[in-house]
C-alpha cells in the first residue's frame, strides 16, 4: 500500500520504517530541511535502538523516502498519517496547530480519496478540526468535501522499544466514524494492519472520540501508578519500611500486576507530562477537574527534587566547593530524550547550592548538553560547573558522591571496589533503587535509595 508519514520524527519515523518493513511503500514528509537531509544521507535524527537499521535497510529495498515536498507527499499516499508534534501550550493544553497545518496541506492538494489518520496524540474532538480543515481547504478548489475521512489511530510506543512495540503490539485502536466514507477508512485500515493480526486479533474499532480518550486515558493510568508508587517510596522512607517488599507484596496481586510500580525519581519524556495536562485541560474545558490526575502532576514534579532533599539531609543545605558523580541524564533507559528529564533539575538544584557535577549517559549527552544550555541561559558560570565524560567510571574522580538518575543497563553491575577507590567518600544516592542496601552495606558503601529500608 501507499502510506505517506506527515512528520518525521519519534512516532512518524518508527512508523514509516515499521510499515516499510511489512512491504509498503512509505513516503516520509517533513518540513524541516536538515532533518531530511540527515535521513537521506543515512543519518537517523534521533535514538531509537534498531530503527537506524530499519530505516537503512528499507531504504535500500527502495521502500522508505525522505522529502520536504509537500505536494508530492499528499499524491503519494491513499493513507496520510499526520505524526507532527503536539508539544504543550502555556495552559497546559495540546498545540494543535501542526496538525491542523497538515490537514490544511492535504485539502490544498489532495484530487483523489484519501484517508486521513491521526497519529499524533491529540485532545478528544481533533479529528472534527482536521475534518473542518480539510473540507475547508478542498471546498476552496471545488473538491468534493467528503474526499477524505478522518481516522484515530494512537500510538502506544514506550521510547527505547518502539520498534518492538510497533511491530509486536499489545493493541491497535482504531477509531472510525459510523458513516460509509468511515467504513471504507475502517477497510482500509485492517487490510493496512493485517500483517499485524496475523496470529491474533489485536485491533479494537471504535468511534473517533473513543480512540482519542484512550491514548489519554492509557498514559494517564500509567502515570497514576508511578506517582502512587513514589508517594508510598517517601512513606516507606518515613515509617523504616522497605518499597521493594511492598512492590512485591501488592503487584503478586492479579488485579494489580507489576507493571510500572517502580519508585524513582519521578516521570519525564514527551508522552506522560503532557499528556496528563492535556488530559486535566480537556476536562477542565468541560466543566470538570479530574482531581485525581492533578495530584499525579503535583507528586511527579515533587518526586524529581527527592535526591537532592536526599544530599541536603546527608551533606547540608550549603553544597559549595563539593562535587557529585550522576549517571544518567535521559529521562530513561535506551533513549535520548531529555524531555521533562529528572536529572535536568537534580543538576540545576545542585549547581544552585554550589555544587559541580560530571555526568554521563551512554547516549543522551549530546542532547543534554543542548537542553542544559538552555536551562542555564543567564547562569554561564553555573553552566561551567556541570561536565560530562565518556564513561561511568570517569564520571567518579575525586567526587564526594554518587547520584544515579537513569537505569541503563551499564550501571546495574559495576565494579564496586573501583567505585569506592574513585570516590572521595563511598556514598551513593540510588534514584532507581538498581542496588540491594544490604549488599552495599556489607561493601562499606553509604547507600540511598528511593523507599529501601537499610
Amino acid at each position: 500500500m501507499k502510506v505517506t508519514i506527515i512528520g518525521s520524527g519519534y512516532v512518524g519515523l518508527v512508523t514509516g520504517a515499521c510499515l516499510a518493513e511489512q512491504g509498503n511503500n512509505i513516503f516520509c514528509l517533513d518540513l524541516d530541511p536538515k532533518k531530511i537531509e540527515i535521513l537521506n544521507s543515512g543519518g537517523v535524527p534521533i535514538y531509537e535502538p534498531g530503527l537506524k537499521e530499519m530505516i537503512e535497510r528499507n531504504r535500500a529495498a527502495g521502500r522508505l523516502q525522505f522529502s520536504t515536498d509537500i505536494a508530492a507527499s499528499v499524491a503519494h499516499g491513499d493513507i496520510q498519517f499526520i505524526a507532527v508534534g503536539t508539544p504543550p501550550d502555556e495552559d497546559g493544553s495540546a498545540d494543535l496547530q501542526y496538525v491542523v497545518a497538515a490537514a490544511r496541506n492535504i485539502g490544498r492538494h489532495a484530487t483523489s480519496p484519501k484517508v486521513i489518520v491521526d497519529k499524533s496524540t491529540v485532545p478528544v474532538g481533533t479529528a472534527d478540526k482536521v475534518s473542518a480543515a480539510i473540507k475547508e481547504e478542498l471546498e476552496k478548489r471545488g473538491q468534493p468535501a467528503d474526499l477524505c475521512s478522518v481516522v484515530s489511530n494512537p500510538e502506544f510506543l514506550k521510547e527505547g522499544a518502539a520498534v518492538e512495540d510497533f511491530m509486536r503490539p499489545d493493541r491497535i485502536v482504531i477509531g472510525t466514524e459510523n458513516t460509509p466514507a468511515g467504513l471504507r477508512a475502517k477497510e482500509q485500515m485492517r487490510k493496512l494492519y493485517a500483517p499485524f493480526n496475523r496470529h491474533h486479533e489485536r485491533t479494537y474499532y471504535m468511534d473517533v472520540k473513543s480512540a482519542e480518550l484512550t491514548k489519554y486515558a492509557a498514559n494517564a493510568m500509567l502515570a497514576t501508578r508511578i506517582s502512587f508508587m513514589n508517594e508510598l517510596s517517601n512513606l516507606a522512607d518515613l515509617v523504616g519500611a522497605d518499597i521493594e517488599s511492598v512492590r512485591q507484596g501488592i503487584g503478586s496481586d492479579s488485579r494489580i500486576g507489576f507493571g510500572f510500580l517502580y519508585s524513582g525519581t519521578g516521570y519525564g519524556g514527551s508522552c506522560f507530562p503532557k499528556d496528563v495536562s492535556a488530559l486535566s485541560k480537556t476536562a477542565r474545558e468541560h466543566g470538570r477537574d479530574l482531581k485525581i490526575l492533578d495530584a499525579v502532576e503535583a507528586v511527579n514534579e515533587l518526586q524529581k527534587y527527592i535526591l537532592v532533599e536526599k544530599i541536603e539531609k546527608r551533606f547540608g543545605n550549603d553544597l559549595k566547593g563539593m562535587k557529585f558523580a550522576l549517571w544518567g541524564l535521559a529521562f530513561k533507559p535506551n533513549t535520548d530524550d531529555m524531555r521533562e528529564a529528572p536529572s535536568r533539575v537534580i543538576i540545576q538544584e545542585l549547581v544552585k547550592r554550589g555544587a559541580s557535577v560530571v555526568a554521563h549517559d551512554p547516549v543522551a549527552m549530546p542532547e543534554a548538553k543542548h537542553c542544559l544550555e538552555s536551562d542555564f541561559k543567564g547562569n554561564p558560570d553555573g553552566l561551567k560547573r556541570v561536565s560530562m565524560v565518556d564513561s561511568p567510571m570517569a564520571a567518579l574522580d575525586a567526587c564526594d558522591a554518587l547520584v544515579i538518575v537513569t537505569e541503563w543497563k551499564a550501571f546495574h553491575s559495576p565494579d564496586f571496589e573501583q567505585v569506592m577507590q574513585k570516590l572521595t567518600h563511598p556514598i551513593i544516592f540510588d534514584g532507581r533503587n538498581l542496588y540491594e542496601p544490604s549488599a552495599m552495606k556489607e561493601l562499606g558503601i553509604e547507600y540511598y535509595g528511593i523507599g529501601r529500608h537499610n
